[in-house]
């Protein structure tokens, strides 16, 4: 783990700068460069104390939880049980199948992210829309560490006000990040000695993440989000084509 200290450092500021320019990536972009160069699961353990301590900070800093959390508790109940019932396939040995599902992971959101669909859920089907998003968004948090696919989309199409947007991703993201980490715990992928360094490593990555994310909230006067958004969903597509092909 020593010979890839800069790269997660690295990693962690360039995911934090993501987020902090866009809102959203601190995950999806350690996961995708992190897996490239160790399999996922460990990738998955690297990414838990920066992903959680930046969402929750994110969760917690609008002013809807309460409201969000009665609309989308059934999405976040289909979440935890997904990614716990799902974290043995990347905590498993099978470390070719759960590389080769983080590309294609990534590539389907990159291709979401370019394509921008514009969809909408209608509110009458949302009591039971999202519990099944929350189940197969659990399903990919614990098969590949990415948290975004299908929640992102869908909470995005819930027709929510931007604030409230970013909080329904943060409470989305922080439940994914819980959930992935017991599920770790619980196949053991978190335990010995090896555990207990992946974790130490995770807590010191929080400090680049965060210095990150406020050179990304400087940098988002200054250039064109969608801009920047664009290119951030291109370079994913193809770290996502890279990662599939070694992962067949």
């Amino acid at each position: 783990m020593t010979e890839h200290i800069l790269l997660i450092a690295l990693t962690f500021l360039l995911a934090g700068l993501v987020k902090g320019v866009i809102g959203l990536g601190l995950p999806t972009v350690a996961m995708g460069l992190l897996g490239a160069a160790m399999p996922p699961a460990q990738a998955a353990a690297l990414l838990l104390v920066p992903s959680f301590v930046t969402n929750i900070w994110q969760l917690f800093a609008g002013p809807r939880f309460l409201p969000l959390l009665r609309r989308l508790w059934g999405m976040m109940l289909g979440i935890g049980v997904g990614t716990w019932a799902c974290s043995g396939l990347i905590a498993g040995g099978a470390a070719g199948l759960a590389t080769a599902g983080l590309g294609a992971a990534l590539l389907a959101y990159a291709a979401i992210g370019l394509a921008r669909p514009g969809l909408r859920v209608a509110p009458g089907i949302q009591g039971w829309a999202g519990p099944l998003v929350g189940l197969a968004t659990g399903a990919v948090t614990g098969a590949t560490g990415v948290l975004v696919i299908p929640a992102v989309p869908y909470l995005a199409a819930l027709g929510l006000e931007r604030d409230e947007l970013v909080q329904a991703l943060g409470l989305s993201f922080t439940t994914s990040t819980l959930a992935l980490g017991l599920g770790l715990a619980w196949h053991g992928a978190l335990a010995g000695p090896q555990g207990a360094s992946l974790l130490g490593v995770s807590l010191l990555a929080l400090a680049p993440a965060l210095l990150g994310m406020a050179l990304g909230g400087a940098l988002r006067a200054r250039v064109r989000p969608e801009v920047f958004r664009r290119g951030f969903f291109i370079g994913l597509a193809v770290l996502g084509a890279e990662i599939l092909w070694r992962g067949l």
